[in-house]
């Protein structure tokens, strides 16, 4: 005879009850409010054509026009954000997913209908525009036409502009055979867990697989994993060579002296600021070295393979979290942000910001998602039983005040936040929480969980994007030199990294050469080191807030309201952190290193 398997089923949408889930009425009060505005939007879109050709013929009428723009551009945001949370409630509901479409349908039209003013304004002769920008008339626009005249010598012809966008359909190619090749057509097999269930291998399961405790099946789960990407390493090979050569070809045509340089433009990073990430974390690689060492150690192994990373080093304890005592939990955490954040943030959590567990069809994971004009939303799956998943509301909630405060702060134009300072918000959040945590841990084994669960974040998200984004530098510097990308080339460049950042007290599987093909931020280039420096600066500007006194937290509150109204260096510099020194990288890793060793003492 055999148990019953109980299934536990997750509710439909219209049977959560309504005070678990977000009230939007801040942006509509209604689905048919929303189709009213959709309307109202889409008559606006031919008031365009009215501008058209008249850019240069006053500052006035150029004002005129860009505040047309702003707008039209303002009201799209609520209603596309209203499509978007409606249809993230469940996924598989018509109605919403058509919301989403009629609204994409709309705002691709209005694009198209504005298209005719950057290149309008770029036509305007420089010294011209120069002295218009002086004027009082443009004041709320200067910034923004400041970054687009920066651009000017990346900005080609018309003739030619019109035939690089008309190679926007297949120039993410190799991104698209990759994710094709990976999700759909690789077939990984099964494997059977510790706990005797057997369970699909896919790229989604492999990191769930790393973390059985029984080694046998981690070590099966890994070698399978990558029998299959060896078999079609050439054909991977081929479409990572495929979109390196892409960036390098766009960084040529487009007059920038190299990719790196392409990708950091926008945000005005200098290339130091991204090689000095990558010499920071080597300079301080022996403290990695030094975990690896005490994970081996701990874990009573002769020797640590890629497998043993990812296996908790102490057993889950039981930390139950109710919703409301994840917000206590949070909200105490984040006392040092001060009595007016601490309070808009709690009547947030504890009203109805949050749509906040699982139902059948809701988009899984979770993020923060407000307009300038409406309440910061956040879409959670909060399960009680896990403490992750309070650091993930303490996260969302860090880049839910960003917003917040950033749109009660700046113009419309100027209130969105870049993802290279979205990220210092969010991990803030979650330094702060660790500290909480940290003081109020009641045995070793609690504290010891606590300072695992630290180390292993600065290591996933700064040392470990760290040794991708020299990869990303490395691949495309290949290429840039005329030496092809090469399967034997991506194996010899990612086999140099993984010795060096492993350490030489880790046994490097051959196979493990072939993780750069299974990389998809690789096709969206120079991007995951903002992870790194996001959170080296967290870690610095926590300490600095939770240590130190008024002034500290008023220079971290005018960071939160700065928006785009600064770059983002200079938003952080004046915040209390410069990332174009090596001491915020370094500072973040020496805590690292005091965490190791506070570890070693407890287990």
């Amino acid at each position: 005879m055999t148990d019953a398997v109980i299934e536990k089923k997750l509710p439909a949408r219209r049977d959560v009850p309504v005070g678990d889930t977000w009230d939007l009425a801040s942006l509509f009060s209604s689905d048919k409010e929303w189709e009213a505005a959709l309307a109202a939007w889409e008559k606006r879109i031919p008031g365009f054509a009215a501008f058209a050709g008249t850019l240069a013929s006053s500052p006035e009428r150029l004002a005129e026009c860009l505040a047309y723009d702003v707008a039209v551009d303002r009201e799209g945001d609520r209603i596309g954000t209203y499509a978007h949370l409606r249809a993230s409630e469940d996924q598989a509901a018509a109605e919403a997913q058509r919301m989403t479409g009629r609204f994409q349908h709309v705002a691709t039209l209005a694009g198209e209908k504005a298209s005719f003013i950057r290149p309008e304004i770029m036509a305007i002769p420089p010294e011209t525009l120069a002295a218009w920008m002086r004027l009082p008339v443009l004041a709320d626009y200067r910034l923004m036409l400041e970054r687009l005249v920066r651009t000017r010598p990346h900005v080609l012809s018309e003739p030619e502009e019109k035939l690089l966008a008309m190679q926007g359909t297949f120039a993410g190619t190799a991104g698209k055979v990759f994710r094709q090749l990976t999700d759909a057509d690789m077939k990984f097999g099964g494997v059977t867990t510790g706990k005797g269930e057997r369970v699909e291998l896919s790229n989604a399961t492999f990191v769930t697989l790393l973390h059985d405790t029984s080694r046998p099946v981690r070590k099966t789960s890994f070698h399978q994993f990558y029998d299959q990407y060896e078999a079609h390493a050439n054909t991977l090979a081929a479409t990572l060579a495929g979109s390196v050569e892409r960036d390098v070809y766009a960084a040529k045509v487009r007059n920038y002296p190299s990719a790196v340089e392409a990708a950091l433009f926008g945000d005005n990073v200098p290339p130091a600021v991204y090689d000095q990430l990558i010499a920071a974390v080597r300079a301080n690689l022996p403290v990695v070295h030094r975990y690896y060492d005490l994970r081996k150690r701990i874990m009573g192994l002769d020797e640590i393979h890629h497998y043993d990373c990812y296996v908790p080093l102490v057993p889950e304890l039981e930390q139950r979290h109710t919703w409301d005592e994840g917000v206590k939990l949070v909200i105490e955490s984040l006392a040092p942000l001060g009595p007016d954040y601490c309070r808009r943030l709690e009547q947030g959590l504890s009203g109805r910001w949050c749509d906040r567990y699982p139902n059948a069809g809701k988009q899984s994971g979770a993020f923060s998602s407000g307009t300038y004009d409406s309440d910061p939303y956040i879409l959670m799956n909060f399960q009680e039983e896990a403490i992750e998943h309070v650091f993930t509301l303490a996260h969302e909630a860090g880049h839910s005040m960003h917003t917040r405060y950033s749109a009660e702060a700046q113009p419309y134009q100027y209130s969105g936040y870049t993802i290279f300072v979205a990220e210092v918000a969010s991990t803030f959040n979650e330094q702060l929480l660790t500290r909480l945590l940290l003081a109020r841990a009641e045995s070793p084994k609690e504290r010891a969980a606590i300072l695992v669960r630290e180390i292993d974040s600065i290591r996933a998200t700064i040392v470990r994007q760290t040794m991708f984004a020299e990869f990303e530098r490395k691949s495309h510097g290949s290429v840039e030199a005329a030496e092809p990308l090469t399967l034997e080339r991506i194996r010899g460049i990612y086999r140099e990294l993984l010795d060096a950042y492993f350490g030489p007290g880790f046994v490097i599987d051959k196979q493990l050469e072939l993780e750069c093909l299974r990389i998809p931020h690789f096709y969206n280039a120079f991007y995951v080191y903002k992870y790194a420096t996001g959170l080296s600066a967290a870690i610095t500007l926590a300490k600095k807030v939770a240590e130190g006194g008024a002034k500290e937290l008023e220079a971290y509150l005018k960071f939160l309201k700065g928006g785009s109204s600064k770059w983002p260096l200079d938003l952080l510099r004046d915040a209390g952190v410069d990332l174009e020194k090596p001491e915020p990288v370094a500072t973040a890793l020496a805590q690292f290193g005091r965490l190791v060793d506070e570890l070693g003492s407890l287990l």
